[in-house]
């Protein structure tokens, strides 16, 4: 009955999806469930994090095309659908005190109104299941925060014709739950540093462990850990697709496959809203879903 499952995954930027949650959504196109992303900006603001590409002329006056060309690449090795939502990227502001939000940049977007334009995707593509971010954006970039925001207002709003007339927003349509990403979560990585020390290898994760408890985040529960180790591999080559943003000799491929695949080899996630049954800890996001659809 997989081809009547649909997942969607919301995401703030092109990048978002291939870091959070790829290799569940791989394993997912591998069962024959329709995946859709939503990328709710360009990521033109974002800045050339490939040290390899820094200071590369037509990529610094072409982020916007260059970014959408990553994008494309990376949905092909997923095996997704992809769609924009057309907000522009708020840029990640820096400094004490922080400047202002620029002008006309997404996370300024009214929210309600913002939400409608995924109303409108829900409608049409009829996901039972979404996933997008916590409250804190999983880490605070304003633009993550607004995608949570307009998430969680879309998936209420999408069976509400009320707010959103079918006339304008296309026939009303329930998802039946909402997750949110939390691959980078303390047991994963504290698994991971430990395994490498065991071996008698370097560990990028130090640092991030010494300094854990100063993100000022509470813990979250892992009620979802979905097995999908056999697509880290599609996961990875998706992720370096985004050359702008990632170095293929940097410290997201620090950790060799063969130890994350035995220590780790799950992505997780957090039930934020159900409407159907389902029993936790699940290893499935369609758990209450997959036997009646």
């Amino acid at each position: 009955m997989t081809d009547q499952l649909r997942l969607m995954a919301v995401h703030a930027h092109p990048d978002d999806e291939s870091s959070k949650g790829a290799a569940t959504m791989a394993k997912y196109v591998s069962e024959g469930v329709d995946v859709l992303v939503v990328t709710c900006t360009g990521g033109e603001r974002g800045s050339i994090l490939n040290p390899k590409l820094q200071g590369d002329a037509y990529i610094e006056e072409n982020i916007h095309e260059v970014r959408r060309k990553e994008m494309d690449e990376a949905r092909e090795i997923l095996g997704v659908g992809q769609e924009w939502l057309g907000f522009v990227d708020s840029g990640l502001p820096e400094g004490d005190p922080l400047p202002p939000l620029p002008e006309g940049c997404f996370a300024l977007e009214d929210v309600d109104k913002a939400a409608g334009e995924l109303v409108r995707k829900i409608r049409s593509f009829r996901p039972q299941v979404i996933t997008t971010y916590d409250e804190n954006g999983g880490y605070p970039h304003p633009d993550h925060i607004m995608t949570h925001k307009i998430t969680m207002v879309a998936f209420e709003g999408a069976a509400d014709t009320e707010k959103y007339p079918e006339s304008e927003y296309g026939t009303a349509y329930q998802p039946l739950k909402v997750y949110y990403n939390q691959g980078f979560n303390r047991p994963r990585t504290e698994a991971l540093h430990h395994a490498l020390l065991d071996r008698g290898l370097e560990s990028p994760y130090e640092d991030w462990l010494k300094r854990w408890s100063e993100f000022e985040r509470k813990e979250r529960t892992l009620t979802t850990h979905v097995p999908c180790a056999d697509f880290f591999e599609i996961r990875d080559k998706a992720l370096i697709a985004h050359a702008t943003q990632i170095d293929p000799e940097g410290g997201w491929f620090r950790v060799p496959m063969e130890i994350q695949k035995e220590v780790w080899p799950t992505e997780e996630y957090e039930l934020a809203k159900s409407l159907v049954e389902t029993s936790l800890p699940e290893d499935d996001l369609f758990a209450g879903i997959r036997d009646n659809a």
